[in-house]
């Protein structure tokens, strides 16, 4: 089994581990590490590949025009408006 260098890893996510801490976390990973080992170990051969453990279907309603607001009534709260559009504070310089 390869052994986790945790203090790299750390480093690399800007995490700052104490002795104790990396210490904690290198077993952690090592077991993590070693039980992916055992599933590498599992004969998958006959089993097909799939995305998701049960079939996913997508729900989707027909794309059909329906009445919408006209601009009075979509601007009728609006805090500020000019003409029929909405008016926001410039964001960009």
């Amino acid at each position: 089994m390869p052994d986790i260098d945790v203090t790299r890893t750390a480093n690399l996510a800007r995490l700052e581990l104490s002795p104790e801490e990396t210490v904690r976390f290198h077993e952690q990973l090592q077991h993590v590490v070693n039980y992916m080992a055992l599933l590498e170990e599992v004969d998958v051969s006959d089993i097909e590949p799939t995305a998701h453990a049960v079939p996913v279907f997508d729900v989707m309603r027909e794309d059909v025009a329906r009445p919408g607001f006209t601009a009075d009534e979509a601007l009728a709260n609006a805090p500020r408006r000019v003409g029929d559009q909405f008016h926001v504070p410039k964001v960009i310089e």
